[in-house]
């Protein structure tokens, strides 16, 4: 094969056809593991929904979304019928490892009960720095902020007081929809 003379419009379509080539094996490896990567969510899911309810039947699990210092995180909730907090797992975040992404155990922690949540009626969860009763992680009071709006989005929503809290509610035994499914469904609408 002849060796392209080295001219701008070559440099440009070996630019492009090299792009289109990473492009299309970028989309090929998307395809091959967008069943599993859902599969594995679902399964997440499903998992957080057991662990929040802690054996409850009558608890009802309810995710949300917030924004918290390193960007957007999902929570999951469990809730009894009088609102009490039953567990809660973290679904997905971006909080800085080592301070914010405490919040994993943090407010579980029974041997502090200025910073466990577990047992306790949710609603007006705020920490201490702004006058509440719950004690923020150390050096991560804007995180600590976001997690305990989140759980107080899981309760207005478990008490229908706000019509959009960005939750979505779960009964116990309810199959998870897929990503593929969510969004077709929002695109219909």
């Amino acid at each position: 094969m002849a060796k392209l003379e080295s001219t701008f419009k070559n440099m440009v379509l070996s630019l492009v056809i090299i792009c289109m080539v990473a492009a299309g094996a970028l989309a090929g490896v998307y395809l091959l593991t967008l069943e599993s990567i859902n599969a594995q969510k679902i399964a997440k899911q499903e998992a957080a929904q057991k662990a929040v309810l802690n054996g409850h039947e009558d608890g009802t699990a309810i995710e949300t979304e917030v924004d918290g210092f390193g960007g957007k995180f999902r929570v999951m909730v469990g809730l009894d019928a009088e609102g009490n907090v039953l567990g809660y797992e973290i679904l997905e975040h971006q909080e800085t490892p080592g301070l914010g992404s405490h919040m994993v155990h943090w407010f579980k922690n029974a041997d502090k009960p200025g910073q466990n949540i577990i047992g306790r009626k949710a609603g007006n969860f705020t920490v201490s720095k702004d006058g509440g009763d719950v004690d923020a992680i150390t050096a991560a009071t804007i995180t600590s902020r976001a997690f305990l709006k989140a759980v107080n989005q899981a309760y207005a929503e478990h008490q229908g007081t706000e019509a959009n809290t960005g939750a979505s509610q779960l009964q116990p035994n309810q199959e998870v929809e897929s990503n593929e499914q969510i969004v077709n469904d929002q695109m219909d609408k």
